[in-house]
């Protein structure tokens, strides 16, 4: 038996000795954490039940031999399985609001949650919009996060999987949005004719075909029907350029995350002035086009 199992340890010590167990081991991090300390934590503070957040005093307590076997199952499945941890503990964050999560969904890593915290200004005036819609809304994050950002706004979450909704749907009720947030089951704007909008978002598929087969395998485990997006990863992108223009109202944005496929959509659409977004969290990949440039295309 170990010697923390014979003292008890305190829980800043456990969550130090997952982290160095989750370096050694080689885990990939990226969703929902970056570094072993914070993917710890979470796995630490899910087996003892205790909230992200609290007392100080209540994390400086010893906890005993059941306690730390439970945490080292946990932090054994994540380095063996290679689960990320939000699929441990079924549940992460996103622009400040917690959110169920499980194999259905994409797991939400977006720095688009640090434009929606700041209200997308300076791009648009806060103030003036009332419709948002999140294509490839899967656990519901985007959505959410705007209905929560711009109360005054009411949001259509649409995605091609009914998995994906069903789990929007926890998320909506969860945050009691039911009343704001609509989802709808869509293939991109399938369902959406005459729909019109003062901002559109997605994260959508745009992972190619040979970075799919080179992905770390924690991606394994999400829906890939969420990553893969064709030969050059572009097949989602294509669509929302092509058809988003007709579901923006005049002075309208067009915000889309492609991740490291930014350099193939520059090449496929030369003739779009888009603003690539920076973020002070990190994070890029992320275009903006507003309802007028898109006729340039």
């Amino acid at each position: 038996m170990s010697s923390l199992k014979r003292t008890g340890s305190p829980i800043p010590a456990l969550i130090a000795r997952g982290a160095r167990r989750l370096r050694r081991a080689g885990v990939f991090f990226g969703h929902g954490t970056d570094n072993a300390w914070d993917e710890s934590a979470a796995l630490v503070l899910h087996a003892l039940h205790l909230p992200h957040f609290g007392a100080r005093a209540r994390y400086a307590r010893r906890v005993g031999s059941r306690d730390i076997e439970r945490v080292d199952e946990l932090l054994t499945r994540r380095i063996e399985e290679r689960i990320p941890a939000a699929y441990l503990t079924g549940e992460t964050w996103f622009a400040g609001l917690r959110f169920q999560v499980d194999r259905r969904v994409l797991i939400p890593r977006s720095p688009i949650a640090e434009l929606i915290e700041r209200r997308f200004a300076p791009w648009i005036d806060p103030r003036r919009v009332r419709r948002i819609l999140d294509v490839g809304t899967g656990s519901g994050c985007i959505a959410i996060a705007c209905a929560k950002a711009l109360p005054r706004a009411r949001v259509d979450a649409a995605d091609i999987s009914p998995e994906a909704l069903e789990v929007a749907a926890i998320n909506v009720r969860r945050h009691r949005l039911g009343r704001r947030v609509r989802r709808v089951r869509s293939d991109h704007f399938s369902a959406l004719e005459g729909e019109r909008y003062d901002i559109i978002v997605a994260n959508p598929p745009y992972v190619g075909r040979r970075e799919m087969s080179g992905l770390p395998p924690e991606y394994r485990h999400e829906p890939p029907i969420a990553l893969a997006a064709g030969r050059e990863g572009l097949d989602s992108v294509r669509v929302i350029l092509r058809e988003s223009g007709a579901h923006l109202l005049p002075g309208g944005l067009l915000i889309v995350e492609v991740g490291n496929t930014e350099a193939a959509v520059r090449r496929a659409f030369r003739r779009l002035p888009f603003i690539w977004l920076e973020f002070e969290r990190g994070g890029g990949g992320v275009f903006m086009l507003t309802a007028e440039q898109l006729l340039l295309r």
